[in-house]
């Protein structure tokens, strides 16, 4: 999830965002459809763009624009049918990333990322889901829901708030101090809309106990939490790194996060290819993998007999003999050691049966593809027996690497596949050559003398 921070609240927004003040949306026609709203800025110009999408997932519609009056500037605006649009106004560069934060069932966005659907809050997405292929959704405990209603109790002045124009807004400004003068003057020209969502249903903000001052963390107990310095936080942050969610809440100028979002932010270190890569190193003197330091520990011993326990070879450390050439040949030798060992470093018979059962099954998708084509009858042409890149790009490596032992898997690959769908064996074997040129890094000399070695033999009689 980006980390885009809104402006200001357009005026015919449905859900101001608490503290942003409200700028004049009048010269964007909200009321005519993302296509329209797309159009103010899509080829308009130098520095312009517009878009739009329908939310399949949720209901409605999302769609941005360049501000036509200040290039600087652009509209997001976020629509449901039932809970009204969402109208912010952002830094043109921060146009698509609210965009795509928009996608799905997300409506808005409150609470430095708690998000909202229409029925229920969640905490801001961060622990990652790999069979949705998206974040968690973890509701927000005991969430209420703020509407404009709830905060305007009759005491706030719209006489003391304004309307901003976009031509003469600056970002850096401060917020208005009387937010809920503001809020009362939108609520006022809100209600003179005759399509206006009720007050009672406008959304400003979100209330639960993770948000409350007590539930509240600095960045010294936040970064303790991460098992990094408060420093490096702050350097995070200050890059713009993404992973390290946005605040709840500024207190005295001092950044604060709810711990259930801490939390979250320390499942999703632990989840992540440096925390399962930290998880499984510890314990190790340095810091490698199980795998790595068995690597590791093989060759030292070997390094250690090829260095010092051969007489020839440990007298080339006498300062007269340590010349380019003597640490050149060592280096050869040594190097020697790691490509003659290199199946103690890969499991060859494990790797043969996880590639064959790879090739099968690409080849299994392409025959049940085309086996219409083919009424079911005859066995598929080799052309259509395709390979998917990575299973092309690691039989490759496995030819290249151990040429014996994959010359025994193909020999298994070729009888499975005239076993299952009946293909030739010397068609399996134009179909991995076919597959091999496109994805390999075999030179076209070598394939063609290794799959020589596996072609067939011809009937002589």
């Amino acid at each position: 999830m980006s980390h885009v921070v809104p402006l200001a609240n357009g005026l015919r927004t449905d859900h101001p965002v608490p503290g942003l003040p409200f700028v004049d949306d009048s010269h964007i026609p909200l009321d005519d459809g993302p296509e329209a709203i797309e159009a103010v800025g899509r080829n308009q110009g130098p520095g312009m763009w517009g878009r739009f999408d329908k939310n399949r997932t949720g209901g409605g519609w999302r769609a941005f624009t360049t501000d036509p009056l200040n290039h600087s500037l652009g509209w997001a605006v976020r629509h449901h049918p039932e809970h009204g649009r969402t109208v912010l106004l952002v830094r043109d560069g921060d146009t698509s990333g609210l965009h795509t934060d928009w996608d799905g069932e997300t409506l808005l966005f409150r609470a430095g990322g708690y998000w909202w659907d229409g029925t229920t809050w969640y905490r801001p997405g961060q622990v990652w889901d790999p069979v949705e292929q998206e974040f968690e959704k973890r509701k927000a405990r005991m969430a209420v829901t703020v509407t404009a209603s709830d905060m305007l109790d009759g005491r706030a002045d719209p006489a003391k708030a304004y309307v901003g124009k976009v031509a003469t807004f600056d970002p850096e400004a401060a917020r208005p101090d009387n937010w809920l003068d503001h809020l009362a003057l939108w609520a006022a020209r809100h209600q003179e809309h005759d399509s206006a969502l009720p007050l009672e249903r406008c959304v400003v903000d979100v209330s639960s106990p993770e948000l409350t001052g007590a539930q509240l963390i600095g960045a010294p107990e936040m970064a303790e939490l991460g098992g990094i310095t408060a420093s490096t936080l702050r350097a995070y942050i200050s890059r713009g790194n993404s992973e390290v969610p946005r605040p709840q809440a500024t207190v005295g100028g001092r950044d604060q996060w709810a711990r259930a979002v801490a939390d979250d932010w320390v499942e999703a270190r632990k989840r992540s290819y440096t925390g399962v890569g930290e998880a499984m190193s510890a314990g190790d003197r340095d810091a490698l993998s199980p795998g790595a330091a068995e690597v590791r520990d093989r060759f030292a011993a070997d390094f250690q007999h090829a260095l010092y326990d051969r007489p020839d070879v440990r007298k080339r450390w006498v300062l007269r003999h340590r010349n380019k050439e003597s640490v050149t040949q060592i280096a050869g030798e040594l190097a020697w050691s790691v490509g003659a060992g290199l199946d103690q470093i890969v499991p060859t018979e494990h790797l043969g049966r996880t590639v064959r059962a790879a090739v099968l099954h690409d080849f299994a998708e392409n025959v049940e593809m085309f086996a219409d084509d083919e009424d079911g009858k005859a066995s598929p042409q080799w052309w259509h027996l395709n390979l998917t890149p990575s299973v092309a790009k690691t039989l490759d490596w496995y030819i290249r690497c151990f040429p014996g032992e994959a010359y025994a898997t193909i020999g298994d690959i070729q009888r499975q596949a005239h076993t299952m769908w009946a293909v030739p064996a010397a068609d399996t074997l134009s179909a991995l050559r076919s597959a091999l040129s496109l994805d390999g890094e075999l030179t076209e000399q070598q394939r063609e003398t290794y799959f020589a070695l596996l072609e067939p033999h011809a009937d002589t009689d």
